[in-house]
């Protein structure tokens, strides 16, 4: 009785509701549809978790008016019996851009760069567009609709995918009955970020994902500066962000470490991002649920390569194979980490591909019940929307009939129910006549294929090994059917019965003469399971860290380790110690003498052999996924810590040639770069475990053509400066504003923070140190001036290939030292003066002095650099091994850490098996605070994998193929070599995926 009451409750409420709507028709007289529809004995899930058995539901208006096993039907219900079949809620894709133009890219190359925004009234930047609103620029497409209703959704956040920060989205359902007032469900849903600038947009600025990522910094601090009503002007794009703070924020980063990046900049403003994935999370897990966020996961799974060519297949790196091997088991790994995601077919070429993409991850160990959440609840909960993705009671009516379980590869989509509104995908009254029949054709038997879609049949028809040109059309029960041999066409025509298997009808000879044909059905259609090669899961390749070749199959782990009888180059007063013990204990120098012992240690016996401090790179652009941000004559507010790539192979060669700490700096395209990360060589750690522990504090400085864009091109003439005497009045005027700035700060009075000055500040008064990209002798006297004239001192002068005319004025300035190179010169007209005896005419004038790299490829044999000082100006061994090791730690202001070999630093340290001044010298081992980050016995073995691994996965790849599966063309994926000069247009923003 209660429940009879409390449905004639519900039944009134909303009688009422609809009959309060008035609007006015035109076109005709107005004739709604009040009745009821029952779905009656089918399998009825109300969500991933939730299921009816032989249930009921019962809709009306486009909602859920009741649903479960026993349901009192209204008098005027027209009832659907769907005995044997299942009604599943509608999938939502949560970030699609349906239904808003695709924005068309401007001009790229050969026009001026553009410097300065091109809006009055918004926001400086003209990658920020926080105030688009996509229902502005929403027109429904009823081709895609069709699409995406045929691939099982009923509804879609959608927004407009252009620029930094895209305004917000809106929440539409797909049903072309109706207007726009009926399908837009949410105006304003979402607001929108991502790592790519706007493709209609021209502005310089960002260049880099660490530009990018200092803006959205800025803007969030504006933002709250703007809040506080400070602001003197009117910014239309801030009033915007501010206003739609409490939406959901959705991130698009599309790359495993840009997912970390994301991140990061949500929990410095306290947002928690829902981020747009890559689909390669599997791959640093750890760092991902780290995050607390729910991801939006896209299921492009790489194809295969087609690897039959042996010498083609050489071109695909083992990181590229082992993605094919192991993406479709992300959803896997996200779900066992405890990780909450929905699913997209944004990347898919169509969305009728994302069943087939699912049932694959449900092959590697994804469960039904996860990929339903993925596509039902957990999009409803990012859209915060609970009247979709279920079917509760008074949720839309948006539901699927399917003949059986939704991701069985047998399974067809009848019906997608959208708002009430029903869109026939399959007939489910249409037999499906698929399966092999014997076809007697003209007194001749041919074999016939019947696959594909129940509603959309294949046919291939064929006579022992040969298959000829056919083709099927099937609908309300009648068939089409016709094939090609020798040129001949034969045409038939037929229906298709309840009562028998088998169909006949008439057929046309190619003569034209009237005939009949059968066709006997002699097997049933058993499904594929999608393609072979997803029959037979390949065995899943075990992750390394990081998952390339060379990684480690577990993080390294310090340990005591005791070095007995080696040659040990202290780096110390001590200097060189024949015959001495040193023993490493809990990551750090722990004893250095004779006759050491300790129980607990593992024993090398390194006699013979020479241990020294590991080498450090003062000049390095390993390891960055961007080195450039040119988009301003200042780069101060860009961090390179932001862009750590610990998966650069680069650092894994390093390691194999005794580096263990090197300075990342920014490149030289502007006058004032970025910040430094100075970081350790930890090869398979995340980007944060490389970086320093309390990193003293760098910036990069630069002088000379770079900066002044003498060799950028033609185009490149507008930005200040473009002579050197210029480069002096960008130094002066931001190192001014920067004095007033700190004068605002420390008056009381509002400020607007500025993480650019707040840089500049830091250098005005000691706290950040300078390393200068320098070459010519006038230049470097200036900037010395410039200093002294605000009262601070310039650390370090970096390449220096002039120092040697200077270097009695930088000791005078209090210059801490000067990197060079060992014997680079004339390469460019700017050091046409340089001369390999700089290095040591700066050494014995009493400057620290280094040798750096500045290149992928030297600094795996800075130790043979270092030598090179030993010819070039007779530079004793000791004092040439100091400049790879103390002496740039000193410059780096890390020497009380690393450097040398004394008890109570880090134990950083590389075994080699000659003087590692010696061109005939190997690191043996390097250890990176008691961890082997690099073993040359073990280094061999992972050759060996490496190919047996190979072997392995393109066995794989070869029986994909041979399955029917799809392939990609083999391609080489060229490497990095970031350099100071890197041109920060053309480096592009790079991703891991």
């Amino acid at each position: 009785m209660m429940k009879q009451f409390s449905f004639i409750l519900l039944l009134c409420c909303h009688l009422t509701f609809f009959g309060q709507e008035y609007f006015p028709k035109n076109d005709g007289v107005s004739n709604s549809n009040n009745n009821y529809t029952a779905f009656t004995n089918a399998t009825i899930y109300l969500n991933a978790t939730q299921k009816i058995e032989k249930g009921t539901l019962l809709i009306r208006d486009g909602r859920v008016l009741q649903v479960g096993a026993s349901v009192n039907l209204p008098a005027n219900t027209q009832v659907i019996d769907l005995e044997g079949h299942f009604i599943y809620p509608a999938f939502i894709d949560a970030y699609s851009d349906f239904g808003i133009s695709k924005p068309q890219r401007t001009a790229g190359f050969g026009r001026s760069p553009q410097y300065d925004a091109t809006r009055s009234g918004y926001y400086w930047n003209d990658h920020i567009m926080t105030e688009v609103n996509a229902v502005d620029h929403f027109k429904f497409d009823s081709k895609k609709a069709k699409e995406l209703i045929e691939a099982g959704f009923a509804a879609v956040g959608t927004h407009h995918h252009d620029g930094i920060a895209r305004g917000s989205g809106m929440v539409v359902t797909l049903t072309e009955a109706g207007t726009d007032s009926e399908r837009i469900l949410q105006k304003k849903a979402t607001q929108h970020f991502s790592f790519s600038r706007s493709v209609v947009k021209s502005q310089a600025y960002p260049s880099s994902t660490m530009g990018t990522l200092a803006l959205l910094r800025q803007m969030y601090n504006d933002a709250k500066w703007y809040e506080q009503g400070n602001a003197k002007t009117k910014d239309l794009a801030l009033e915007a962000l501010n206003a739609n703070k409490g939406l959901p924020t959705i991130f698009e980063s599309k790359d495993k470490l840009n997912n970390l990046r994301a991140d990061k900049i949500g929990d410095l403003f306290k947002i928690q991002y829902i981020i747009v994935g890559s689909g390669f999370e599997y791959e640093n897990i750890k760092d991902v649920k780290a995050t607390n966020a729910t991801f939006i996961i896209p299921l492009n799974f790489p194809d295969a390569y087609d690897v039959s060519n042996p010498y083609q297949a050489d071109y695909v790196s083992l990181s590229d194979m082992r993605r094919w091997n192991q993406a479709p088991s992300n959803p896997k790994v996200l779900a066992d980490n405890g990780v909450k995601f929905a699913f997209t077919a944004h990347d898919l070429k169509s969305p009728k591909e994302i069943i087939a993409k699912i049932q694959k991850a449900i092959l590697y160990g994804l469960t039904e019940q996860q990929a339903l959440e993925a596509l039902t609840s957990v999009p409803s909960q990012i859209l915060k929307n609970d009247k979709i993705g279920n079917l509760n009671v008074n949720s839309h009516a948006n539901f699927l009939i399917t003949s059986g379980s939704i991701f069985d590869n047998k399974t067809s989509i009848y019906e997608n129910w959208v708002q009430g509104n029903k869109h026939v995908v399959n007939d489910r009254n249409q037999k499906d006549i698929r399966g092999t029949y014997n076809l007697l054709v003209g007194g001749t038997n041919y074999k016939m294929d019947v696959s594909g879609e129940v509603g959309k049949p294949k046919v291939e028809i064929s006579q022992d090994t040969l298959k000829y040109k056919s083709n099927l059309a099937y609908s309300n029960n009648w068939i089409e059917l016709g094939f090609t041999k020798d040129d001949a066409t034969y045409r038939m025509t037929g229906i298709v019965t309840n009562d028998s298997e088998n169909i006949k009808g008439k057929l046309i000879l190619p003569n034209g003469t009237e005939s009949n044909f059968s066709a006997t059905k002699t097997d049933s259609f058993e499904a594929k399971d999608t393609k072979k090669e997803d029959k037979d899961i390949p065995e899943v390749m075990p992750l390394t860290y990081p998952n390339l070749p060379y990684g480690n199959a577990s993080l390294p782990k310090p340990k005591d380790m005791l070095f007995k009888n080696a040659t040990v180059w202290t780096g110390e007063a001590n200097g060189i110690l024949e015959n001495t013990d040193v023993l490493v204990k809990n990551g750090k120098i722990s004893k250095i003498g004779k006759n050491l012992s300790d129980a607990g240690a593992t024993v090398v016996d390194a006699t013979g052999q020479h241990l020294t401090a590991g080498i450090i790179d003062e000049h390095s652009h390993l390891a960055l996924s961007s080195v450039n941000e040119g988009g301003h004559n200042s780069s101060a507010e860009v961090k390179m810590e932001d862009v750590v790539d610990p998966d650069d192979i680069g650092v894994y060669r390093a390691l194999a040639g005794g580096v263990t700490s090197a300075q990342l700096l920014h490149g030289s395209a502007n006058p004032i770069g970025g910040r430094s990360a100075i970081v350790k060589f930890k090869w398979g750690e995340s980007a944060d475990n490389m970086i320093y522990k309390n990193s003293p504090k760098f910036i990069k400085f630069a002088l000379g053509e770079n900066v002044k864009q003498s060799n950028w091109g033609n185009t490149e003439t507008v930005r200040f400066p473009q002579t050197r005497m210029g480069v002096e009045q960008v130094y002066i005027d931001y190192f001014q504003r920067a004095k007033e700035y700190e004068a605002q700060k420390k008056s009381g009075k509002p400020f607007r923070f500025d993480e650019e000055m707040e840089t500049l500040v830091e250098i005005l008064n000691g706290e950040r140190y300078i390393s200068c990209h320098s070459y010519v002798q006038s230049e470097i006297n200036m900037l010395m001036k410039v200093a002294e004239s605000f009262n601070f001192k310039v650390n370090t002068f970096t390449h220096i290939l002039e120092g040697y005319k200077v270097a009695d004025i930088m000791k005078e300035h209090g210059v801490v030292g000067a990197g060079t190179f060992s014997d680079w010169w004339a390469y460019k007209y700017e050091v046409n003066d340089a001369i390999p005896y700089n290095a040591a005419i700066m050494n014995n004038v009493g400057l620290t002095v280094a040798i750096n790299s500045d290149d992928g490829e030297m600094i795996r044999r800075l130790n043979q650099e270092a030598a090179k000082t030993i010819k070039y100006g007779n530079v004793s061994e000791e004092e040439a091994w100091k400049m790879v090791t103390i002496n740039p730690a000193k410059m780096l202001h890390i020497d009380d850490r690393v450097g040398s070999i004394k008890e109570g630093k880090d134990a950083d340290l590389v075994l080699w098996n000659d003087n590692p001044l010696s061109l005939y010298a190997k690191p043996l081992k390097t250890m990176i605070e008691g961890a082997v980050y690099f073993d040359l016995e073990e280094d061999l073995k992972k050759r060996s994998a490496i190919k047996e691994e190979r072997n392995t996965i393109i066995k794989q790849m070869l029986d994909a193929k041979n399955g029917g599966g799809k392939t990609q063309a083999p391609n080489k994926r060229a490497e990095r070599d970031f350099h100071c000069d890197t041109d920060h247009l053309l480096e592009g923003f790079h991703l891991h995926d």
